[in-house]
């Protein structure tokens, strides 16, 4: 395999994982708790696509597919439900939303 090393992508992803994990746990604002969990969906995907590379294997590759359809996925119902929380309480805090206590 010619190219960028194995190790490289996988160090990729996992920089991409974590950055991602301290973006959705930092943040006090829903949106960049979206945003991170996207970015950590994407770290998965190069990893997935690296190791289907690597072992010319395609089970990989369908993988990707099904984690852009997930994410694709969450992000519509994600923003759906910010929208409707924001029409409701009027800010993006997660704090303020302990409506079912």
């Amino acid at each position: 395999m010619a190219g960028i090393p194995f190790g490289h992508v996988l160090a990729l992803s996992g920089i991409l994982v974590a950055l991602g994990v301290a973006c959705a746990t930092a943040r006090r604002n829903l949106i960049m708790i979206l945003l991170g969990v996207e970015i950590m969906l994407n770290g998965a995907s190069i990893a997935f696509a690296a190791a289907a590379l690597r072992w010319q294997q395609l089970e990989g590759q369908a993988f990707v597919l099904f984690i852009i359809a997930i994410a694709a996925a969450e992000v519509s119902v994600g923003l759906a439900l910010i929208v409707h929380l924001y029409h409701r309480t009027g800010s993006l805090d997660p704090e303020k939303f302990n409506m079912l206590k």
